[in-house]
């Protein structure tokens, strides 16, 4: 039986673009994707209005451009990991090492759980800010309630994102496989050290089999 790391075959296999696309990792990913582009584009779109205080353009969010700033911010960095683990899941069968496997694991386990908080708390803040606004046109309430929706979704997806990472974490290396290393660590040769047992000189040297008694160039006489 093949075994497996980390959720994936050993390296071999041939790229499937269609079981790719239908993994629920891919799936969440690309829907995680559109999310994030809602939110900041909505924000920068018409998350910003004038006022009748002054010429400067304030955030839909009760006029706090901390709220828009931490809602782009957050909805940037999300497209861009997005964009960048759909590329690592795509490579990942590939991999030949066990150890950047894991190491890619973790970073999606991290990042997933670090972002599935702050969409939460982006959410709260969100929807706090915009139940004190007042006096908001059309235009900019259906911006802010696409905001506040699709952040509220974001919290879902990377959540399942998060779900997902942990079990291909403890999935680990299979039980079939347990004895499996890199052959780039591998240092092991089949050919043992020499052994020399009961050695008397430098460096393993061994005693001549012939005694000083019997050595063959020295002269004996006869006897008679």
């Amino acid at each position: 039986m093949q075994g497996s790391a980390y959720g994936a075959s050993f390296a071999g296999g041939a790229f499937d673009i269609g079981s790719f696309v239908k993994r629920p990792q891919t799936i969440l990913r690309c829907l995680s994707w559109l999310f994030s582009i809602v939110v900041f584009a909505s924000i920068t779109a018409e998350g910003y209005v004038n006022t009748e205080k002054g010429d400067n353009a304030k955030c839909m969010f009760n006029e706090n451009d901390s709220a828009c700033s931490f809602a782009m911010g957050i909805g940037i960095l999300a497209f861009l990991a997005c964009v960048v683990f759909l590329i690592l899941d795509a490579y990942f069968p590939k991999m030949s090492n066990v150890n950047e496997r894991k190491y890619i694991v973790i970073g999606d386990l991290v990042f997933s759980a670090v972002w599935t908080v702050l969409w939460f708390i982006c959410f709260c803040v969100l929807a706090n800010q915009w139940s004190k606004t007042k006096g908001t046109d059309s235009i900019s309430g259906d911006a802010a309630r696409a905001v506040l929706t699709f952040s509220f979704f974001s919290v879902f997806s990377w959540g399942l994102l998060s779900y997902f990472a942990y079990g291909r974490y403890c999935q680990g290396v299979s039980d079939s496989n347990q004895d499996y290393t890199d052959p780039a660590t591998d240092h092991t040769t089949p050919y043992p050290p020499a052994q020399y047992a009961n050695s008397s000189g430098p460096m393993g040297y061994q005693q001549s089999p012939f005694s000083n008694q019997d050595r063959p160039g020295e002269y004996q006489p006869p006897s008679y």
